[in-house]
């Protein structure tokens, strides 16, 4: 297969609305947790989440274009051309089909829906916008991407919520092998409205505690759930033969294995599938798992899924033998935009040789992970490993290596 690597990274965040900014804050400990400011959610059992906080869509689209889209497209026409920039990627010097977009996505644009159906039921119909149609959708991103910037290849969308964000960096290495020359992806998140947030607390696993600093925290014996956030990254992928023909700025990582898996029906006494994800993606990139320098976990912050997750990574690798990172805790879990945030943290890492911390956590000893917490952390690093898993029993883990 083709060696893809990441050429371009682009990230809003609820701690930094830019790159240098969110990777800064993420290695100064700064947490963009806090009571949800957007809305009142005085009544709604969780109340802290990680907000995007003082960004201006103006400086990224059109008028017309913000009133035709959702937060979660409008966070990703700002990491997309961030993404494009680092990488110095002239989209006019390929053939729109040599182009492509490949987005993860979880929510669909819930804010722009509520706002919508809000005016269907008081207004009547004749009030709804047109834009009602697509803004909301999936797909919304990958459609306005592509039409933004010229990429007519092999687009789509991947909705396996957390996991999603790893998947495409699959798909794209897919297409590239396939002949497309440079993709888009990664994944943007916004479902901080009213009817997001119903929607989320279904599945029970939410943080019900209203202190920012102990409402998420993974791998604590305290762990009561997860908060949710906002925003994500948008990557740069392209072959690594490509990349060095035309000078790329710099290289962040190779791609150098995937894997998912999905987990068992409940209650058939079969183990979950993430410790099998490890070991495939580890495969595929033909390491072992001594090769591995930094582990970017899942971290979803509800007991029993941390504590599988732990036993996964010591059946792996051992007992406390890889640092573990988990930097969403100062974000939350920006569910598509989740992964692909842990992939930037990651290829950040490799490039300064520094591990970022959890913050606000004390684990656990029962999980005997070497958690990073509070400060970050010098070391020698090669191999990061990211993980990811979805409401629904996604797994997916993705091995990126210095290229």
């Amino acid at each position: 297969m083709t060696a893809s690597v990441i050429t371009g990274v682009g990230v809003v965040a609820p701690n930094g609305p830019d790159r240098e900014s969110w990777w800064q804050a993420t290695l100064d400990g700064k947490s963009g947790l806090d009571t949800i400011s957007r809305f009142d959610a005085s009544r709604y059992p969780t109340r802290v989440a990680g907000e995007v906080t003082g960004f201006d869509p103006a400086e990224h689209a059109s008028a017309r274009l913000i009133s035709e889209t959702d937060a979660m497209t409008q966070y990703a026409f700002a990491a997309a051309d961030e993404a494009l920039a680092d990488a110095s990627l002239d989209t006019g010097a390929f053939a729109d089909l040599d182009l492509a977009v490949i987005t993860a996505n979880s929510s669909g644009g819930v804010e722009f829906g509520q706002r919508e159906l809000q005016k269907l039921y008081s207004e009547g119909p004749q009030a709804v916008g047109a834009y009602m149609s697509i803004a909301w959708f999936y797909a919304a991103t990958t459609g306005q991407l592509s039409i933004r910037h010229g990429m007519r290849g092999p687009c789509g969308v991947l909705c396996s919520e957390q996991a999603g964000g790893l998947d495409v960096l699959a798909q794209a290495r897919r297409v590239l092998a396939r002949g497309t020359r440079v993709v888009l992806s990664g994944g943007t998140d916004a479902s901080l409205s009213p009817y997001g947030l119903v929607c989320q607390l279904s599945n029970g696993r939410l943080s019900e505690r209203h202190r920012p600093d102990r409402a998420f925290v993974p791998f604590d014996r305290e762990a009561s759930g997860y908060v949710p956030g906002e925003g994500g990254a948008i990557l740069v992928v392209e072959s690594l033969d490509q990349a060095r023909a035309r000078s790329a700025p710099q290289v962040y990582a190779l791609i150098a294995g995937y894997a998912a898996t999905f987990d068992p029906r409940p209650g058939s006494g079969r183990p979950p599938g993430l410790r099998r994800a490890i070991e495939l993606a580890l495969a595929d990139a033909g390491l072992r798992p001594a090769d591995v320098d930094v582990v970017l976990a899942d971290g979803h912050g509800v007991l029993e899924l941390d504590r599988q997750e732990a036993e996964a990574i010591n059946t792996v690798f051992g007992p406390g033998s890889v640092p573990v990172s988990v930097p969403k805790t100062m974000t939350g879990r920006l569910y598509a935009g989740g992964a692909p945030l842990d992939v930037a943290a990651a290829v950040l890492a490799l490039r300064d040789q520094i591990i970022p911390p959890a913050v606000n956590t004390a684990a656990d000893p029962a999980h005997r992970l070497d958690v990073v917490t509070d400060r970050p952390r010098r070391a020698a690093l090669r191999t990061a490993l990211v993980l990811a898993r979805g409401y629904g029993g996604f797994n997916a883990a993705v091995v990126l290596r210095s290229a």
